[in-house]
């Protein structure tokens, strides 16, 4: 059996894709938990040009990006499959569709940065993105969820695993922010998804703990509240 690595870092969920995939389909693998400020010589080996995480080593054989990954899993590892049978629902359900069907809807900057100046931001500023934010969650909600449990059905898959940091991340990054998104009765599809998401036991198993990640965002923000980017 060919040896499988995980280069990623904490609290990263980036990371926490990959390893609740290789979690779900019980895949063995090593992880190496990475310094991204002092990145070792495996890292710059197998991911030279980006120098990012994660990097999965399947045989000597580097694969980076998380939604790359994921989709690389899936084809691997067929056991436990986390994408629907149905080719019209499969195809729905492909780690890169729900970043390019936000992508398409998005108000404004990248999806990505609507939730993190959340975080990052402050005054009207924050207050615009806030927006933003729950316009984004409403299009998750009405056209992603729809009614369903999960986003691949009955059980968890490649959409319900991208959308994951939303579970274990977001309250943290609005907690620290100082804003309020996920409130009691808004989004109640979307706040069910998270509960189950969340309580499935590989999930449940496999998430940062959440005083830590409390502290870590904390000093992060802090730290680019005091040192902006120009």
């Amino acid at each position: 059996m060919e040896e499988v690595k995980l280069l990623g870092t904490w609290p990263s969920p980036f990371s926490y894709r990959v390893i609740w995939a290789l979690k779900l389909k019980g895949v063995d693998y090593q992880y190496i938990e990475e310094d991204l400020s002092n990145k070792s010589d495996s890292l710059l080996q197998y991911n030279p040009v980006y120098k990012k995480i994660p990097v999965l080593v399947h045989g000597g054989k580097p694969i980076s990006e998380s939604t790359v990954i994921l989709e690389y899993i899936e084809e691997v590892w067929p056991q436990h499959s986390l994408l629907p049978t149905d080719p019209y629902e499969k195809a729905h359900a492909k780690p890169g569709f729900p970043v390019s069907f936000l992508a398409a809807k998005k108000t404004s900057k990248s999806t990505a940065s609507a939730f993190y100046s959340l975080f990052t931001a402050t005054g009207e500023e924050q207050d615009k993105h806030l927006k933003e934010a729950k316009e984004l969650l409403k299009i998750i909600e009405e056209q992603g969820l729809g009614k369903r449990k999960f986003f691949n059905g009955d059980s968890i898959g490649l959409t319900d695993i991208v959308f994951g940091w939303i579970a274990g991340w977001l309250n943290i990054l609005t907690e620290v922010g100082g804003v309020k998104l996920l409130e009691p009765g808004s989004f109640p599809t979307l706040q069910a998804w998270i509960g189950n998401f969340k309580e499935h036991a590989v999930i449940k198993e496999n998430l940062p703990d959440h005083d830590g990640m409390l502290a870590f965002y904390k000093r992060v923000r802090e730290k680019m509240i005091a040192s902006p980017i120009q």
